[in-house]
């Protein structure tokens, strides 16, 4: 086997090597293609299931004030007397010990 042969047949060898390497990346490019896809469809999902819990939560919030001024006005008015006079008895207390 002269010179020419051998570098070919190493050129022959270095080809195949790439053409190899060049179908792994191939699969492992679709592969990572594919995690990519799937974490934006979760990404999707999840940002849709945040606004649908952000317009619960919104919902709530007025269902809960609504519920308030209401059915139970004179009792929220009650507890919130009550604690103003305790707040006020606080004070007094912390400016007797001055």
């Amino acid at each position: 086997m002269n010179q020419s042969e051998k570098d070919l047949a190493a050129f022959q060898t270095r080809v195949r090597q790439m053409i190899l390497r060049f179908q792994e990346l191939k699969q492992e490019n679709h592969e990572l293609y594919a995690i990519v896809d799937e974490n934006e469809q979760m990404i999707e999902q999840l940002k849709a299931k945040l606004a649908q819990q952000e317009h619960d939560y919104q919902a709530l919030k007025t269902a809960r004030m609504l519920e308030i001024s209401d059915g139970d006005l004179e009792g929220a008015k009650e507890r919130l007397a009550s604690l103003i006079r305790s707040i006020n008895k606080c004070i007094a207390v912390l400016s007797d010990e001055k």
